[in-house]
């Protein structure tokens, strides 16, 4: 007899290589669904970048499930529960979120279900290794990402390839109430789409969906994959893989990527392991991998700093010059290109988010939660883990952290990344005709030399918010402070 499944979507938006609709259709007809719910995630709700994407995505999936997809807001538990009565429904499946507030929901939710008689059953369709199955000797999680990696992970069994789906999905019908639920209409009433026209351009950079996602990896796999080590750091360069968003949202899986990987090194007649781009991929990879980690066994680490000692820095308050960092006004051309391609885009090069994230925590002495609230909002690949670690990761503050003293420099940043200038002649207009010579220092630049290049320093671009040889030394005289409490 035919099983009716709940499949319960969330963070794995696709048919290909999802572990919990292969289930669902292997066992009988199925009900799939998205949920949208606030009231748990709370400080955590999606940004307006995220939304953004989460709307095109949807629309997407809906599209792959030949419009059957059943989206609602609201408590998840209340609608799972409607929907197995309404529909006769016997099996509820997922695949698993590890935020900490989606572990804790998720659990009381398949309890109740239980105590109901209802088959719940939840997959692995995110990770390649599940966090509680890669611990030290001692039986304690790791706090260092290359024992983590080198130690934890790589030396256990293979990750499981993706898995193929059953030809034939047999999809249950909406009834007349839902049906407006499973049509765009449905997706458009979450009201995800930004009001204020920010995101205008988004689409012009971006196709979300499992689609794009699929041609993202594919363009990757092409044309950049195996020159990734030596390209990666530039961000005028298409040389990173650009998967995040997708990745993030689910539309591809984990295990997609790291066999793509694997299999564009098999043509090469070579371990992935073997070759310097391929390898540092695959550890960026890990990476993400460690973030989730940190999360699940630390899930304190989005509002607290992981190493103690932080407690005690002694952080400035200061709205104004948070804004100027927001907004691209720090009158230093690199910081300024990062930002305003992060607000045009929602997406950022992760060799700038390096530079932005230390100019802020260490030039300016701003809190790195306010910076990890910023990308959040605005971020198209905002991750709970992933933007977490990192912050945390650039301010000294969290596990295998950059030591504080590394302070980027985003003079020399620039000069060393973005030689040319491309970059930030791409995303700060203003400084469009500004020779090489000065377009990382343009205070260099005589006032002549400025109007010539229809400059007005201090009006049409910034003069520098702060001193950098000045803010450095008082960020390590911080340091020591919060070192010797």
């Amino acid at each position: 007899m035919a099983v009716k499944s709940i499949v319960w979507f969330r963070q794995d938006l696709r048919v290909h290589d999802n572990p919990a609709l292969k289930a669902a259709a292997e066992n009988g007809d199925i009900l799939p669904v998205y949920i949208l719910d606030d009231a748990h995630a709370g400080q955590w709700s999606l940004g307006g970048a995220s939304k953004w994407w989460l709307h095109h995505s949807l629309t997407s999936l809906n599209k792959s499930l030949g419009h059957s997809l059943l989206v609602f807001s609201g408590d998840p538990f209340t609608i799972l529960n409607q929907l197995i009565e309404e529909y006769g429904c016997s099996s509820v499946v997922w695949n698993r979120c590890y935020e900490p507030w989606q572990i804790q929901r998720d659990t009381q939710i398949k309890g109740k279900l239980a105590e109901q008689h209802i088959h719940v059953q939840s997959f692995n369709g995110s990770l390649l290794w599940e966090p509680l199955s890669v611990l030290k000797n001692d039986g304690t999680p790791y706090r260092v990402f290359t024992p983590f990696y080198r130690k934890g992970c790589l030396v256990r069994e293979a990750p499981r390839s993706p898995i193929m789906m059953p030809k034939a999905q047999r999809f249950i019908s909406a009834h007349p109430i839902h049906q407006k639920n499973a049509s765009d209409e449905g997706i458009s009433a979450l009201q995800l789409l930004p009001t204020l026209g920010w995101d205008s351009e988004f689409s012009q950079h971006w196709q979300p969906g499992e689609t794009g996602a699929q041609s993202t990896l594919t363009r990757f796999v092409n044309d950049a994959a195996l020159h990734y080590k030596s390209h990666r750091d530039f961000p005028n360069l298409q040389g990173t893989s650009r998967l995040s968003p997708h990745l993030h949202f689910g539309e591809i899986s984990i295990h997609q990527i790291w066999y793509a990987i694997h299999q564009l090194a098999a043509e090469q007649q070579m371990s992935p392991f073997d070759n310097a781009s391929l390898d540092c991929y695959l550890s960026e990879l890990g990476w993400r991998e460690f973030s989730y980690y940190l999360l699940y066994h630390f899930p304190y680490l989005p509002e607290q700093n992981h190493q103690p000692k932080f407690n005690a820095f002694p952080w400035e308050s200061d709205a104004e010059r948070l804004a100027q960092w927001q907004y691209g006004q720090t009158g230093y051309p690199i910081i300024d290109a990062g930002m305003r391609e992060l607000w045009q885009t929602g997406y950022m090069h992760n060799r700038v988010r390096m530079i932005v994230a230390s100019f802020l925590v260490k030039n300016l002495l701003i809190d790195w939660r306010l910076g990890q609230a910023w990308f959040w909002d605005c971020l198209l690949d905002a991750d709970l883990a992933s933007n977490a670690a990192s912050w945390q990761w650039v301010a000294g503050s969290g596990a295998d952290a950059a030591p504080y003293f590394r302070i980027f420099n985003p003079v020399t940043q620039g000069k060393k990344f973005d030689a040319e200038g491309d970059y930030v002649k791409r995303f700060v207009p203003e400084l469009a005709a500004l020779p090489k010579k000065y377009i990382h220092e343009p205070w260099k630049a005589s006032e002549s030399e400025l109007s010539i290049f229809g400059i007005q320093y201090g009006k049409t671009y910034p003069k520098p918010m702060v001193d950098l040889s000045v803010s450095r030394k008082n960020a390590l005289a911080a340091f020591e402070i919060c070192q010797n409490k």
